[in-house]
């Protein structure tokens, strides 16, 4: 399968259209055809669902949605692989990619790609945000260079730095919820409220731990992947979030507050690439600068 006619099926996969990818690929439409049919003939599967003379509108089948996803992710490796080469005998540029769950942290990432930036410029910084699996699947894929996450380590998979940052679990609620009169948030004070929980907590034993409960024993009226959505729904009414601090706004003006949890409960972070990965020129000089700043710390 050549790389041009994956392009090809994205193109049409973009368009929902056989006619206006030819015309946005410069191709007559009996030549796309071709090559897709030949797709379809050479993976011994039906893509893409063509519609009737009345309707142009092409759909993809299930097949046709798992290539599209592979086909973008090769793409993209493909693309990355071309300007690391391309960069590997100029001067230091080429892009960083991060993957990271929502935390304070990102400011430590964000001291040091400040401090890269004023010797390489030419470097630039993509960070894709998502739980721990989501980070560690597209570092395994190598979608991006390095993850931030929270906890233990594979070290079999990964090699890792401690990031000198421990981010604290809390709960965000509605400025007039009975609770925000607490100075702190006891586990008892969480039993018998309707609560928002993190995708990953809830398949995990910390936060029942914590909690001194099953999650089967509580209200879990909603799990986030991102607090940012959680709060919208904290605002509404729905429940408290629980998760961590300094990811909403909740100075003077805001609607929210934040109280941490007591006993305290705080997740130590790490930076984290695969094992025997190949660094570009880039991502050394990152790694580089990330190790001097926390000798600073």
């Amino acid at each position: 399968m050549e790389l041009r006619v994956l392009q090809y099926f994205l193109a049409v996969a973009r368009e929902q259209s056989i006619v206006r990818a030819a015309k946005s690929l410069h191709l007559s439409q009996p030549t796309l055809s071709t090559q897709l049919k030949a797709m379809e003939e050479e993976l011994g599967k039906q893509l893409l669902i063509r519609g009737t003379k009345g309707s142009r509108k092409v759909t993809l089948t299930e097949e046709g949605m798992i290539l599209k996803k592979r086909a973008e992710e090769i793409l993209n490796l493909v693309q990355k692989a071309k300007q690391e080469i391309s960069f590997s005998d100029q001067v230091i540029v080429g892009d960083i990619s991060i993957g990271t769950g929502e935390t304070d942290a990102v400011r430590f990432i964000a001291k040091t790609a400040r401090e890269l930036y004023r010797t390489y410029p030419g470097i630039h910084y993509h960070l894709s945000s998502g739980n721990a699996q989501f980070v560690m699947e597209q570092l395994d894929k190598g979608l991006i260079d390095f993850g931030v996450v929270f906890g233990p380590v594979d070290q079999t998979k990964y090699n890792s730095l401690e990031i000198p940052f421990q981010d604290t679990w809390g709960v965000l609620m509605r400025q007039d919820s009975p609770l925000a009169s607490k100075k702190l948030i006891s586990p008892q004070d969480l039993w018998d409220k309707p609560l928002i929980i993190s995708e990953q907590e809830s398949t995990q034993e910390g936060l029942s731990a914590w909690l001194q409960k099953k999650t089967g024993e509580l209200e879990i009226v909603a799990t986030y992947n991102l607090l940012f959505n959680a709060s919208l729904m904290v605002a509404e009414g729905l429940g408290y979030a629980i998760g961590f601090d300094h990811i909403i706004n909740t100075s003077c003006g805001s609607s929210l507050c934040f109280r941490p949890l007591s006993p305290k409960r705080e997740a130590g972070l790490s930076i984290i690439w695969k094992k025997y990965q190949i660094f570009s020129r880039a991502s050394e000089k990152f790694m580089q600068k990330i190790k001097e700043l926390m000798t600073q710390e």
